[in-house]
């Protein structure tokens, strides 16, 4: 099985580009989890809110043209998982998913702590909102995959200039920690399981500076699962050179849920 994550930056303006079509069309992902899609469904052209050949699902911001998460998938999910329970948060479609039986999978778009950590406390309030929710699902049983844009270089090693960053959104001291924390809480980034010291791997890079061009980017989109999920992942891949969007896709292929 194999599952794609992408910060599209706006589906409706990724789609009219060749690149998108292109590697859609290659990677042919069984699940495809999306962020950033920045429109409400209904506002969607059809081909997009109801994509042949697939069942789509998407949870948009209040707020129009803005944030929002979306699942396309293959297979019709067991469930829908629609936000996490909490309107301070689902209000900004930050999060949708689908169960595949004991499997749940979550795109998830984190929200930016912004220039001087103006949004951090909201940041971090997310990160324990969804903490608690997944680890609610882990106690009824469940499995849980997380793809998407955590918005936050781990260690050094995951951003091309980590001194110059320091108090930069995204590498903010607190961040880092409850990223750290909620791994040891028994959860994997699973493209550096597979990759410790791999280095100059990126998923996103600042537009406006030609950041891509000298590849001075930062790994901040994952795919976190939990560690007796652990064993069914097959293989992990981030897919530097598909362009389309300031980030780039990730893909993670998995053993199909019995």
């Amino acid at each position: 099985m194999i599952i794609a994550s992408w910060n599209v930056n706006g589906l409706r303006a990724i789609a009219k580009k060749d690149e998108f079509e292109a590697w859609l069309a290659k990677a042919d992902p069984d699940v495809f989890l999306l962020q950033e899609t920045k429109a409400h469904a209904s506002s969607l052209p059809i081909e997009l809110e109801k994509p042949e050949h697939w069942f789509a699902r998407y949870r948009s911001a209040v707020k129009k043209g803005y944030s929002g998460t979306g699942i396309w998938s293959r297979y019709e999910p067991d469930e829908w998982i629609d936000g996490i329970g909490d309107e301070a948060f689902d209000s900004e479609g930050r999060v949708v998913g689908a169960r595949f039986a004991d499997l749940v999978v979550l795109s998830t778009y984190f929200p930016n702590s912004q220039d001087g950590g103006k949004r951090l406390d909201y940041k971090l309030a997310f990160d324990r909102a969804l903490e608690r929710f997944v680890i609610g699902l882990r106690e009824r049983g469940r499995h849980v995959l997380i793809g998407g844009d955590f918005n936050v270089a781990h260690h050094e090693i995951d951003l091309a200039r980590p001194k110059d960053n320091v108090k930069n959104a995204g590498f903010l001291p607190e961040e880092r920690e409850w990223f750290g924390q909620f791994l040891e809480r028994g959860f994997v980034d699973t493209w550096r399981r597979h990759n410790p010291d791999a280095r100059d791997i990126y998923t996103w890079w600042a537009m406006r500076t030609r950041a891509r061009e000298r590849n001075i980017g930062w790994r901040i989109d994952y795919f976190v699962c939990d560690e007796e999920y652990w064993s069914a992942v097959r293989s992990t891949m981030i897919e530097h050179a598909v362009y389309g969007s300031d980030h780039c896709p990730i893909r993670i292929e998995v053993e199909p849920p019995k």
